[in-house]
Parts: structure tokens; C-alpha cells; sequence
């Protein structure tokens, strides 16, 4: 699986190289290569502030902003690019090996880096991911479902009814981070939905030109927002009472939400070039980047760097920005990507049995 959201063939785009594309796009769309590395950077990005000490309120409201839609446009393009998935032995063989075994190798390898970095007693739990490794079991569990929300009537509206249930219930526990499956199934569901047509009318000049007063309303409102509420909504871990707040507050939260991710959603993707770039075969290896920051953050905070005084200053922030989303690059580069494909990308054909003969 080459990315995080692959450009996987379907019967959603019989000819063409990329499912749900239309059929005068031939091959990959370098849209959606260059929405996913503008995504994973503000991922890196957002990641490398969240060690930042005293942040103050400027960096938690660029943090608030980012945590609003980055993860749901990574889902919802997840979701658009599999439309065309169905459930045969192949395709079934492609998720456990893209996704699941990916997990395993990552998250034995984080737990050995944890070890050998001042924590001897970590443990190794399979079904507890670890950090950022719960997207790649999430995204096995919603893509395992695709037959059914392409069968069921008003799946999106099914989608939030599930999440908001998950964010009113509190004892679903740690297991798969089964509280963000179920609030983040919406974005996926939502991208089941969608077709080519929908994404060409978010790049439309004039959506292009409405979306700066929208981010500009929207980073003032998370201005205000920053001393009012915790971010913890945004990671979407926990029900509502688990952050203080009354069990049925849930549900408005999660329709809140669900509405500026897709606003702000929206305005980012209105700004993605639409032609070939540099980034667009960075856009290609996004799970590399994915997997692999987490190793240079975590490094970072056990060398105490983020503790140093540059970074406690406005120039020391931008810095550390500007830091994460270069590494982030170079880990979706295809020089690490050829060095970590045993790992990320395993070939088992070994371990498949052979088709049957017709």
C-alpha cells in the first residue's frame, strides 16, 4: 500500500488508474497526491507542537484550527478511494497485508524504541496502539465495513448517529481506540459518498476565494475558543463525560464538529494545486511519513530539545514547524521509502496459497 489513501484500481474506475476519478483523468489525479502530503505535513506539524512547553494561546489556536479537518480530509479521501473495494480474497489479502501487518511490525518496533529510550517496562499490547498507529487499524476496521454503508440507506446519517453514540458512551476502553473508529467513521463514510464532481466544485475559484474570510472567522473563533474548551474533542478518544462535560453534550459536539471539519475541509482542499509538482510524488508515500515521524518526535522530546530556550520563543516555534514538515517530507521520499518498504510495504506473496485453477 503505497499511501495512507492508495490509488487502488475498482470497479468504481473500470480503465483508469485511480477509483472514483473520472474517465478523462487517466491514471493517478496529482490532486489528491498533493492534498495528502499537504496533509501529512500539517500532521508532522501539528504532532511536533503538542511537546511544545507553554505553547501560549497563538500556537493553540493554529493547533485547534489544524486539528479540525486534517485528519477528516486524510479519512474522507480514504473513503472516496474506496469506492470500488469489494471483499475478494485478493483485496482482503491487500488490507491484512498494507494495514494490519504494517501495525504489527510498528508497533513492536515503537515499544522497542520506548524500551531502549528510558522506559524498560513498556509494554507490548497488540490492541492498545500505540500514539499514532490507531489510524492503520482504523482504517482496516471502516474499509472491512465498505459493503455495508454501500448498501444502507442514508449511510452518512447512520455514521453520525454511530458516532454520537460513541461520544456519549465513556466505557468503550482503549481496545483498538474503538472511541475514534466510531467518531471518525463519518469522514470515512462520507467519502464512500462522494464523486469526482464534488471535488471539482470545491476547486472552484470562487470556493477558493470565499474559503480565506471562512479560516480567517474560523482561527478567530478558535482564538476564543482556546482558554474556553479543551483540544481533547478533537482527538475524538473520548466520550463527553470523560472530559467533564454531560453525557448528552455529545451529540451536538459530534454534529458541530462534523460540520467545521468539512467546511474547513473543504477550504483546504480549494487551495491544493491541481497539477504535477515536486509534491506529488511525495503525495505517494504518505504512510512512510505517517509511521515513521513518530520515531523523530518522540526522539526529539527524550533528548529534552524541545526544552531548549530558542524553542520557547516565537522564532523557535516556526522553527520547530518548519522542522517537522521537512521531516516529514524527506520520510516520504522515494530514498527512505526504498529503504523501509520491507517494512511498511512487506511482500508475503510466500505466505498466500495459491489461487485454485478455474
Amino acid at each position: 500500500m503505497p499511501s495512507l489513501t492508495s490509488h487502488s484500481p475498482g470497479p468504481a474506475a473500470a480503465g483508469t488508474g485511480a477509483p472514483g476519478t473520472a474517465p478523462s483523468r487517466p491514471g493517478r489525479d496529482p490532486f489528491f497526491d498533493n492534498a495528502k502530503y499537504l496533509a501529512i505535513v500539517l500532521v508532522a506539524v501539528g504532532h511536533a507542537w503538542e511537546p511544545l512547553p507553554g505553547s501560549g494561546r497563538v500556537v493553540e489556536t493554529f493547533y485547534t484550527f489544524v486539528y479540525t479537518f486534517h485528519m477528516p480530509v486524510f479519512i474522507i479521501i480514504a473513503g472516496y478511494f474506496s469506492r470500488g473495494l469489494e471483499l475478494r480474497s485478493d483485496r482482503v489479502w491487500k488490507l491484512v497485508t498494507g494495514l494490519a501487518v504494517p501495525y504489527a511490525v510498528f508497533e513492536i518496533a515503537y515499544t522497542l524504541f520506548e524500551r531502549l529510550t528510558g522506559s524498560p517496562a513498556f509494554p507490548l499490547s497488540p490492541l492498545t496502539p500505540y500514539w499514532l498507529l490507531w489510524f492503520l487499524p482504523a482504517l482496516l476496521l471502516w474499509r472491512l465495513t465498505t459493503p455495508f454503508w454501500q448498501t444502507v440507506r442514508w449511510p452518512v446519517a447512520l455514521a453520525l448517529v454511530i458516532a454520537s453514540m460513541g461520544a456519549v458512551t465513556s466505557n468503550i476502553g482503549e481496545d483498538l481506540h474503538l472511541q475514534r473508529v466510531l467518531q471518525f467513521l463519518p469522514y470515512y463514510v462520507l467519502g464512500l459518498q462522494l464523486r469526482p464532481e464534488h471535488f471539482d466544485l470545491v476547486r472552484r475559484r470562487a470556493v477558493r476565494i470565499a474559503s480565506v474570510p471562512v479560516c480567517l472567522v474560523a482561527l478567530a473563533v478558535a482564538y476564543w475558543a482556546v482558554p474556553r474548551t479543551t483540544t481533547s474533542w478533537f482527538f475524538r478518544r473520548y466520550g463527553a463525560e470523560q472530559l467533564g462535560s454531560p453525557a448528552w453534550t455529545g451529540v451536538p459536539v459530534t454534529l458541530l464538529l462534523f460540520t467545521c471539519a468539512l467546511l474547513l475541509s473543504a477550504c483546504f482542499l480549494a487551495w491544493v494545486p491541481n497539477r504535477r509538482l515536486w509534491m506529488t510524488a511525495l503525495g505517494a508515500g504518505t504512510l512512510y511519513g505517517y509511521v515513521l515521524h513518530g520515531f523523530v518526535i518522540k526522539g526529539a522530546v527524550k533528548l529534552d530539545l524541545f526544552e531548549a530556550d530558542i524553542v520557547s520563543t516565537p522564532q523557535g516555534r516556526l522553527l520547530v514547524s518548519a522542522a517537522a514538515a521537512a521531516v516529514v517530507t524527506l520520510l516520504c521520499s522515494p530514498p527512505v521509502r526504498r529503504v523501509f518498504r520491507y517494512a511498511v510495504e512487506p511482500r508475503l506473496d510466500r505466505a498466500r496459497k495459491p489461487e485454485p485453477a478455474p
